[in-house]
C-alpha cells in the first residue's frame, strides 16, 4: 500500500507540474511589463518555444518511463498508445490535405474517448502525443506547437470526469453515456479554441474595445478577450464543437465497446488521473 501510495502521488506531481507549466506558458505575457505587440505570427513567443516544447516532451518522456516502472500499465498499453497516436495523427494529416468546415477536427474523438477509458495519463498522452506526431508528418512544428500539445492533452486528462456523471445517471453502455460525453466534446470544442487564442492575443495590438492593453487590470483583460473571441473565433469554434458531438454520436459506441474489449481482453489494470477505474 506503500508504495502504491507512493507511485501515486509521483504521478500527481508529474500531471501538476505538466498543467503548472502549460498555465505559465499561457499567462506570463500578462505579467510582462511593456509587453510588446504588433509581432509577427511567426515570431510569437518564438524564443520561449524551444524550452517548453523541450520541457513538454520531457515530461511525456517521464510519464512514460514511469508508468512502464509502475504496477499501472505495462507494454501492450504502449502499444495500444503507439496505434492509437498513428492513427490520430494520420487523420489530422487528412484533415490538414482536405480542410473540413470552420475549426472542425477529427482528432478530439478519440482523445476523449481513450481518456474516457483509459484514464487521464492515458489521456494526456494521446492528445500531447497525437500533436507532437502530426506536427512531424505535416510540418506544422511552429513556436505554436507547445501551447498546442498543453491543450490538446488537457483535453484528454479532462476526461474521466465524465466518469462520476456517467454512472450517477446509469449511463454506461446507454445513450445516455454517449449524451454525456456529447456534452464534454462540444464544451471541449469552444474551450480549446478559447485557450489558444491566448497564445497570441496579448502580442497583437488594436482597438481597446477586444484587444490586450499591456498593464491593464484582470477584469478589463477578461472583457476584453471574452468581446475578441465573440467576433472572431465563436462561429469557427462552433465547427470544432459541432463535430465532436457528431463524430462521439455516430461512432462513439462502436468505439467504446472496442476500447473495452481490447482493455479487458488483455487484462489492463489501468488507473485514471482521479484514481476511478472505468
Amino acid at each position: 500500500m506503500i508504495n502504491l501510495t507512493k507511485e501515486k502521488l509521483l504521478s500527481f506531481l508529474i500531471y501538476l507540474a505538466s498543467t503548472a507549466l502549460g498555465a505559465i506558458s499561457f499567462l506570463y505575457p500578462f505579467f510582462t511589463p511593456g509587453l510588446e505587440q504588433n509581432v509577427p505570427l511567426s515570431q510569437v513567443r518564438a524564443g520561449q518555444a524551444p524550452l517548453v516544447y523541450s520541457l513538454l516532451v520531457a515530461l511525456c518522456l517521464l510519464v512514460i518511463l514511469f508508468e512502464v516502472q509502475s504496477q499501472a500499465v505495462d507494454a501492450k498499453l504502449i502499444a495500444l498508445l503507439g496505434m492509437l497516436v498513428a492513427i490520430n495523427a494520420a487523420l489530422r494529416f487528412i484533415e490538414v490535405a482536405i480542410p473540413g468546415p470552420s475549426g472542425f477536427s477529427p482528432i478530439f474523438f478519440l482523445i476523449i474517448l481513450t481518456g474516457y477509458v483509459f484514464g487521464g495519463r492515458f489521456g494526456f498522452l494521446m492528445g500531447t502525443l497525437t500533436l507532437f506526431a502530426s506536427a512531424l508528418i505535416t510540418g506544422g512544428i511552429g513556436p505554436w506547437l507547445p501551447s498546442q500539445m498543453f491543450t490538446v492533452g488537457w483535453v484528454g486528462m479532462s476526461a474521466p470526469l465524465c466518469v462520476p456523471i456517467v454512472r450517477l445517471v446509469r449511463g454506461e453502455g446507454k445513450f445516455s453515456e454517449i449524451l454525456v460525453l456529447m456534452v464534454f466534446g462540444a464544451l471541449w470544442g469552444l474551450l480549446y479554441g478559447a485557450i489558444i487564442n491566448l497564445w497570441s492575443w496579448p502580442y497583437i495590438a488594436g482597438p481597446s474595445a477586444h484587444f490586450y492593453q499591456p498593464g491593464e487590470g484582470w477584469l478589463e483583460a477578461v472583457k476584453h478577450y471574452s468581446i475578441f473571441y465573440m467576433v472572431t473565433s465563436f462561429v469557427w469554434d462552433l465547427g470544432r464543437s459541432f463535430g465532436n458531438v457528431l463524430l462521439i454520436l455516430v461512432a462513439g459506441s462502436a468505439t467504446l465497446r472496442a476500447l473495452r474489449r481490447f482493455k479487458q481482453r488483455f487484462g489492463f489494470s489501468y488507473q485514471p488521473l482521479e484514481g476511478q477505474t472505468v
